[in-house]
């Protein structure tokens, strides 16, 4: 198993060209968020844009678009139950992010595999959240693309079939690649599964023991992944980012709040454009 490390971060992100426009870095599309779940996707959201995505549309329950307008404006918003114009999007998104607070009724599965049938091979999705939980228990078929899932261990045992206490590198693995995806299996050192190599998280803290910490991470990796070239260490960077961000803030915090990592995330970038 590998360390990952600071390298990561001038290894992955960018110094913008002078002629940049919102189309260089890319289109996410995030779809989540119930009518009792919307602060997730929202979060997912906040984290997309601050990561720097060029375009990012949000699709939600009707009932989150005022506070998705009012807490971030430079999102785009559609409704997740107007099958057609959500197809439209998710077709021509570099990045798809999917699950933050989806839910788990028979809408959330309806909306699921609406967004998976008009996934292209050129895309990179992010199944997050209720999207694990509701693969897991009700099989559909996955697109073939770079599939990247974002599990914390009781996901991963649904998903896998191995239990938490049986979450071994090897097992894991093995899953994974039966999978044919990144897995991002989140826990106390977050572990990251790529075709090739295991890596291990070495940093972290207690004080992201909060809700929204998942779909801030699963926002990050859209935002990255949508603008940076090589997938693998975009994701890689992502992981690495969030936790070193909400590292710098546990110096004076006792919890960090996933919507504080986001907007670290501008000036943290800054430091290691390469």
């Amino acid at each position: 198993m590998l360390t990952l490390t600071e390298e990561i971060l001038t290894k992955t992100i960018r110094v913008r060209p002078n002629d940049s426009y919102k189309g260089t870095f890319g289109r996410v599309v995030l779809v989540g968020g119930n009518a009792n779940y919307g602060g997730a996707i929202i979060m997912a959201s906040t984290a997309a844009v601050y990561a720097g995505a060029g375009l990012v549309t949000t699709g939600t329950d009707t009932n989150n678009l005022s506070s998705l307008h009012a807490s971030l404006p430079e999102a785009m918003f559609v409704n997740y139950y107007d099958k057609v114009k959500l197809s439209h999007l998710v077709s021509y998104a570099t990045t798809v992010v999917i699950g933050p607070g989806l839910g788990d009724d028979f809408h959330s599965q309806e909306v699921l595999a609406s967004v998976l049938a008009n996934i292209n091979q050129s895309q990179s999705v992010i199944i997050d959240g209720s999207a694990i939980s509701l693969l897991a228990a009700n099989p559909l078929d996955i697109p073939d693309t770079n599939l990247i899932f974002t599990p914390h261990e009781m996901e991963w045992q649904r998903l896998s079939g191995i239990k938490i206490s049986d979450q071994t590198s090897d097992a894991n693995q093995l899953v994974q690649q039966q999978l044919n995806a990144t897995v991002v299996l989140k826990k106390h050192h977050t572990e990251i599964y790529t075709g090739k190599n295991i890596y291990q998280l070495p940093i972290g803290t207690p004080a992201q023991a909060t809700g929204g910490m998942g779909d801030t991470l699963a926002g990050m990796i859209g935002g990255f992944t949508a603008q940076f070239d090589n997938q693998e260490n975009a994701v890689l960077a992502a992981v690495y980012a969030h936790s070193a961000i909400a590292d710098e803030l546990a110096r004076s915090q006792y919890v960090v709040l996933p919507h504080q990592i986001s907007h670290a995330l501008p000036m943290f970038m800054k430091r290691y454009a390469n």
